[in-house]
């Protein structure tokens, strides 16, 4: 049962009690990420993210880190482009203790210079290590080309140079803009007292008063078309196709997804079974879409020897234009209508899933979907829907590209 209060402050609590379960996951999540950044200050998001977990006030990081351990829970958060989250996992009878620990790196994290001197350099070196894997590289290429001049575009890590210009009083300027009420959204899910939970709330977060409660709205994403290659001595070629999307909150999402899993969104997809399986062309080949706040994204990753990038990128190509005019039969659109209802129902048994869903979903949307309505969304998806996003999403003359090895390709 989804349950929603808002506090006086205007901060939601949605929750939904699972009974038969004896864990509870909480999170905190915050309507921020670095599409809120600007070029200057890019990675504070995730940088915040990190200097939650180096003390408060009342607790030093190896605190924090043993008051869960100790319980034997669960404490971890992560940074996206829009959002922002912080969450624990524990027995249903420690949810006190999660509620406790998360209140206080939310409010009482010290900022200090010393550890932000040390998490920059840990951030560095994450961005090297991303730097080390080209199939992740090539899709924030992607990403970066299709939304140049637009924060949607810039890396969640941010960069060298970006990190290095922001200090505590940029992270507190940037926190009283994005950190408040109105913002934030603590999403429950598991096993607890609905009365306990609505009194811990209160009790860490009633009182809290921002000196700004307005949300800016996100500027309008153009999608550009153009084609990056970035030469590097890897082993293989790493490819990304990109095509513009649908945003967040839009219905025809189901129907891309439909389409998704007929086209590389599996081991059974047309991409996957005839450039890999039959071909042996390359070693992975996948599609899938990403939605935002007025904006959205399809990608098509493959990685090749470089030998053989041109061959695959043509073969992609023929796929899409056999999608353009053949489109998908009944047997397929049912088929893949199952996997999608079998796909979401599994991703629903385990409180962290829950909490994630119903999270994410109030904090970008502003409201939930029960299961049983997503259900019905999916039954609905006609042959006449598919045409119709077909006709939208893939279309060759606005496709970007973004390329990674040691050959490009002939478009």
């Amino acid at each position: 049962m989804l349950q929603k209060t808002v506090l006086k402050n205007g901060l939601r609590i949605v929750s939904e009690k699972i009974p038969h379960v004896r864990s509870v996951s909480i999170g905190i999540w915050v309507g921020s990420g670095s599409r809120n950044e600007s070029a200057e200050n890019n990675g504070i998001s995730h940088l915040i993210e990190h200097m939650m977990f180096k003390g408060t006030k009342k607790r030093s990081a190896k605190d924090i880190a043993e008051c869960i351990d100790n319980i034997g829970g669960q404490l971890n958060a992560f940074t996206g482009k829009e959002c922002t989250c912080y969450y624990a996992k524990t027995l249903d009878s420690h949810i006190d203790i999660a509620m406790d620990v998360l209140a206080d790196m939310f409010f009482n994290s010290r900022f200090s210079k010393r550890d932000l001197n040390i998490e920059r350099k840990v951030i560095v070196e994450e961005i090297g290590m991303y730097e080390d894997s080209p199939e992740d590289l090539v899709q924030d290429m992607l990403s970066e080309t299709v939304w140049r001049g637009n924060s949607l575009g810039y890396p969640i890590l941010g960069t060298k140079e970006s990190l290095e210009s922001i200090d505590r009083e940029k992270i507190r300027e940037y926190m009283d803009a994005n950190y408040i009420p109105g913002n934030t959204v603590i999403s429950v899910a598991g096993s607890f007292d609905e009365k306990k939970l609505l009194e811990l709330a209160e009790k860490y977060f009633g009182s809290w008063e921002p000196s700004n409660n307005q949300i800016t709205p996100y500027r309008e994403a153009q999608f550009i078309t153009d084609c990056v290659f970035r030469e590097k001595d890897t082993e293989q070629t790493h490819i990304c196709m990109g095509f513009k999307g649908v945003e967040n909150g839009n219905d025809q999402m189901y129907t891309l997804l439909a389409i998704n899993n007929i086209l590389g969104g599996g081991m059974s997809s047309r991409l996957f079974q005839k450039i890999r399986e039959k071909l042996g062309l390359v070693y992975s080949i996948y599609s899938y879409p990403s939605s935002y706040s007025n904006a959205g994204l399809f990608t098509i990753y493959a990685g090749m020897s470089p030998e053989q990038v041109q061959k695959v990128y043509d073969l992609i190509r023929s796929e899409i234009e056999n999608l353009i005019k053949k489109g998908i039969t009944r047997r397929e659109l049912e088929k893949s209508k199952e996997q999608l209802k079998g796909n979401f129902i599994l991703g629903l048994e385990s409180t962290s899933s829950r909490m994630n869903s119903i999270g994410k979903s109030e904090v970008l949307l502003g409201r939930i979907q029960t299961p049983e309505e997503v259900i019905e969304k999916i039954d609905a998806i006609t042959m006449d829907n598919v045409e119709e996003v077909i006709k939208t999403v893939f279309n060759l003359e606005r496709m970007s590209i973004a390329i990674i090895g040691r050959n490009g390709i002939r478009q």
